[in-house]
């Protein structure tokens, strides 16, 4: 049922609350997100822009959550910050809980049993790889549907729990499960003589390219947040058979649409009021009372409360009535070739933090009711991002023509189309909504940007640069103007 309003609506995020039950003890002190500070123009979010927080110490850039080199820490990290990125984001994946969360998620499973089980002639005989294998689900599927041997990756304890349920659905003697990141395994011995693993004609015979298929449930929030993306590049160069290989999920799209969502807009700006309001009363009892003076700290509260109240994205469980145009694709993948400069955002130039982004140009059409009074339409609140992943047959030079081809191929989307997936939409609501009158078409051009914050290599900020107008309904799109608004750019973090 198409409904504009939405289902549920949580600023955590999916591993947050079960964080709170990790024995881990966080290691740093050091801020999550780049700090976003107010600069110019007639609003003080007319135009923002990110810098690292001016409250940093030497101790909290030690633990950082990011190898010196920006990677993730899996990658090329040292022992601090690996132990700051297993506090900060494996710990989570540790939990049943949250294992339990995402089997389910009915939309994901659906799609990824799709496309292993469906696909079983595929995968007869094949040596597969699972990236994250979690609970060990996809590498159990994987068995039965006929791989000669499955290697479950998993860098946290929960690996001890898939050694169970591979154990109890019967397939230990083709699952292997090895426990450690995915940069730092190898094959065990035995198996190079007893299954005969062996490299393509045309590789190195010393090349360590010798599975089949490639199996992993990576994506994060709008697709890249995490960066496990980062650890699943790796894994396939170094694993993977270069032209005949196959990744599962093949293909991955990002797509962008403006929304309807006011309810959940005026909330938020609601909470940031009254947090504002609570520091006043705060700051004037601190005075009465205890004779000291807090005012000077207003500005740099209020700075906070913007960030987390306004101008930090929300999960949402959007209805398809909440669109106001038809989405947009902002970035597409192709799994066996794209790199780790792909992952590292959206629209950015090459090896820079910002570029010019990934366009979109939205035409919101402003009807009437159909008894002709008043506005049909609405305004729009912001906008939302999702993703899709396709298991589909490889369309690259490399393998479009020697790769097995997927004879049935399978799709997951994340969209309000959907309904529940525990990925859920990013909203990014708007400091004040722009308002969509009738018989007028209200036009949003502009570019987004994501990138990753300064302090954390999994966590990501998306900049929003744009302009808005309104014409004549029917009028070409450089005819009849009515009104244009100044240039927005507004910069959020995805929590």
């Amino acid at each position: 049922m198409n409904s504009p309003t939405r289902v549920k609506v949580a600023r955590t995020s999916k591993s947050s609350l079960v964080s709170l039950i990790c024995v881990i003890v966080r290691l740093s002190s050091a801020r999550a997100f780049a700090t976003v500070q107010f600069q110019g123009g007639k609003s003080p979010l007319n135009q923002i822009k990110m810098s690292s927080s001016t409250s940093s110490t030497a101790g909290d850039a030690a633990f950082s959550n990011k190898s010196p080199t920006n990677n993730i820490p899996t990658f090329d990290g040292d022992e601090k910050a690996k132990a700051t990125d297993f506090a900060n984001y494996f710990c989570a994946y540790s939990q049943l809980y949250h294992q339990k969360q995402m089997l389910t998620d009915h939309n994901r499973m659906a799609a990824y049993h799709s496309a292993i089980c469906g696909n079983a002639d595929l995968f007869k005989d094949k040596i597969v790889m699972d990236v994250g294998t979690g609970s060990g689900i996809l590498a159990v599927w994987a068995a039965q549907a006929g791989a000669r041997r499955v290697y479950a990756v998993e860098y946290t304890d929960m690996a001890k729990h898939a050694r169970r349920v591979v154990e109890a659905n019967g397939v230990g003697h083709i699952v292997t499960v090895i426990q450690g990141a995915v940069e730092d395994i190898t094959l065990p011995k035995s198996d190079w003589d007893q299954l005969g693993l062996a490299p393509e004609p045309n590789d190195s015979p010393s090349s360590t390219r010798v599975v089949d298929i490639i199996l992993s449930e990576w994506m994060g929030y709008f697709l890249l947040r995490e960066s496990m993306l980062d650890s699943l590049v790796r894994a396939r160069d170094t694993f993977l058979k270069p032209t005949t290989g196959i990744m599962m999920p093949s293909h991955a799209t990002m797509l962008l649409a403006p929304i309807f969502d006011e309810e959940e807009r005026r909330a938020q700006h609601n909470e940031y009021a009254a947090a504002m309001e609570d520091w006043k009363e705060f700051a004037q009892t601190t005075q009465n009372v205890y004779g000291v003076d807090m005012t000077v700290l207003e500005n740099d509260f209020d700075r906070e409360q913007k960030e987390y109240y306004v101008l930090s994205s929300r999960w949402a469980e959007l209805g398809t009535g909440c669109l106001l145009a038809a989405p947009c694709v902002v970035k597409e993948l192709d799994m066996h070739v794209c790199t780790v400069e792909d992952a590292r955002g959206v629209g950015l130039a090459l090896g820079q933090d910002e570029g010019s982004g990934a366009p979109f140009d939205f035409d919101i059409e402003g009807r009437r009711h159909e008894d002709g009074h008043g506005m049909a339409g609405s305004s729009v609140s912001g906008f939302a991002g999702w993703f899709t992943v396709d298991f589909k047959s490889r369309t690259d030079d490399n393998g479009r023509d020697v790769a097995p081809q997927v004879p049935n191929p399978a799709y997951l989307s994340t969209g309000p189309e959907m309904g529940y997936t525990h990925w859920g939409q990013q909203v990014f609501h708007l400091p004040a909504a722009i308002p969509v009158l009738a018989d007028q078409t209200t036009r949003i051009q502009g570019t987004m940007e994501m990138m990753r914050t300064k302090e954390s290599a999994r966590l990501y900020n998306v900049r929003y640069r744009f302009t808005s107008s309104r014409r004549k309904a029917g009028s070409g799109r450089d005819e009849g103007i009515l009104m244009k608004g100044e240039p927005m750019e507004l910069v959020y973090q995805i929590p």
